[in-house]
């Protein structure tokens, strides 16, 4: 089981403002900032971490679970408007599997978030 992400970024305050937003649907909020900066659903539940240097290469790919195809697109529309790009619009991948939903953007520094849902509409 994996207990948390660690992301470098070359702006640590525009990458924590941008996934401060991004982050709100789903119920995280920035419980820890300075050197590097921890969100989770709780203070005790850090599970994603921004810090300051240069973005790793290749840049990783970052899945957040949605309990639900509205919390997708409700997080994809946070994370646009906190200045991610557009990288594929939430939408159904039933190559991946039939109840697979996801949406994309590309963080401040590039990386590739997703939100998802597993669980059929």
């Amino acid at each position: 089981m994996i207990d948390h992400v660690e992301l470098f970024v070359a702006d640590v305050r525009r990458s924590t403002d941008f996934f401060r937003a991004a982050l709100a649907p789903l119920g995280y909020a920035l419980h820890v900032e300075g050197a590097s900066n921890g969100f989770g659903s709780a203070a005790a539940a850090l599970d994603f971490w921004v810090r300051p240097g240069g973005p790793s290469a290749p840049l990783p790919h970052v899945a957040f679970n949605c309990a639900d195809r509205a919390l997708v697109d409700a997080a994809h529309r946070a994370a646009l408007a906190a200045g991610g790009a557009d990288n594929g619009a939430p939408k159904l991948l039933p190559h991946i599997h039939a109840h697979y939903y996801a949406g994309f953007v590309r963080d401040p520094d590039g990386h590739n978030i997703e939100f998802v849902c597993h669980r059929a509409e």
